[in-house]
């Protein structure tokens, strides 16, 4: 319980179905004995009517039974079932499109999943579809392939419909858009809620929770870091850093070895450098790091290039407190913060986290 939020924090996620906090917390409803997950749509009930827990088991041993509704025993973040089976159709043939038609044989409702995709990624369910066959379009034609070519295989009836649609995405004609690959991008579920995790082919370029980044707000921006558009996808970085993540979340892990792809200054780089030799569940000031830098001084300069990280958790910037060993600002939340530096601290022996990193 000592890593729980506040009740009245708590109590407002609960309010507001605030999806960051999915995991984080349960909730027991006295009048009901029932235990949900902060994101449950079920009717909320008055404060004083709640007991907090931090976790299905203690829900049930206070005496509380499970949610049918938001199924709390099922790993937060993730999507549910009908939309896990949704994204592993379209990853097994990622070119062919889903139809409104096919879903409602699928006995899927078209509105439920445009709805979804919407509130989730920013876009809707045939909208993320015809990002991620363009982006295979766009590899297509960056090998050379013919722009007809690329646009049949990827599910296009037209030349001009594809010339369309990849100029409204990319923002330049196929001929054009095709001089650097698209960073590919897709959540990854976490005990601290989803991360949204985006990756060149040279490493991953972005790791941050859901709840600060959807894919579509975030597209504009890492289009202008990277120069290079964001489509969703995955490529063999998001695969191994979402193995990487799990191994750390379980305690199995205190280093990280996939590949980064980095863009930032020198400077920022130089810092980001010390991030990942802070040891594991170990903590820098500002200072100090300014200090090993050669830069007495410079600590805010410092505390600004470790607000500008993009890759959560991997470069760990939550390992930096203030001189006196005080908690200060994370992106992700404060809490998020005293969170893994608890989980770092209580698992494993301290060593010091690496990672390979290529500028991007």
């Amino acid at each position: 319980m000592d890593l729980l939020p506040t009740p009245d924090v708590m109590y407002r996620a609960l309010v507001e179905r605030d999806g960051a906090f999915d995991g984080l917390f349960l909730v027991g409803v006295r009048t009901t004995g029932i235990f949900c997950r902060p994101v449950c749509p079920a009717r909320k009930p008055r404060p004083e009517n709640v007991a907090w827990f931090a976790d299905a088991e203690a829900a049930e041993r206070a005496g509380f039974r499970a949610c049918k509704r938001c199924r709390p025993h099922e790993a937060p973040g993730r999507h549910p079932a009908w939309v896990e089976r949704l994204i592993a159709a379209v990853e097994r043939d990622p070119a062919r499109r889903v139809s409104d038609d096919a879903l409602r044989r699928a006995e899927l409702s078209p509105v439920r999943a445009r709805r979804y995709f919407r509130e989730r990624f920013g876009m809707t369910f045939q909208a993320w579809q015809r990002a991620r066959r363009l982006g295979l379009a766009r590899e297509q034609i960056a090998a050379g392939g013919a722009v007809l070519d690329a646009a049949l295989d990827s599910g296009f009836e037209s030349a001009s419909g594809f010339r369309d649609a990849f100029q409204k995405l990319f923002g330049a004609p196929p001929a054009r858009a095709s001089a650097r690959p698209a960073l590919v991008a897709r959540e990854i579920g976490s005990p601290i809620g989803p991360l949204l995790a985006a990756a060149s082919t040279d490493g991953v370029a972005l790791l941050e929770f859901v709840d600060r980044a959807s894919l579509a707000s975030q597209a504009a921006r890492m289009q202008r870091w990277f120069e290079a558009p964001v489509v969703p996808g995955t490529n063999r970085h998001l695969a191994a850093l979402e193995r990487e993540l799990a191994q750390y979340f379980a305690g199995e892990r205190t280093r990280f070895d996939v590949a980064l792809a980095v863009a930032g200054t020198p400077f920022q780089r130089a810092v980001w450098e010390k991030l990942l030799g802070i040891p594991h569940g170990a903590t820098r000031s500002y200072r100090a790091i300014a200090a090993e830098l050669d830069r007495p001084g410079a600590q805010r300069a410092v505390g600004r290039a470790n607000g500008l990280n993009r890759i959560a958790i991997v470069i760990p910037c939550h390992r930096v407190v203030r001189d006196d060993g005080t908690l200060c600002g994370y992106g992700g939340g404060l809490w998020r913060k005293r969170w893994l530096l608890a989980h770092e601290r209580g698992r494993g022996a301290a060593t010091v986290t690496r990672a390979r990193t290529r500028p991007a």
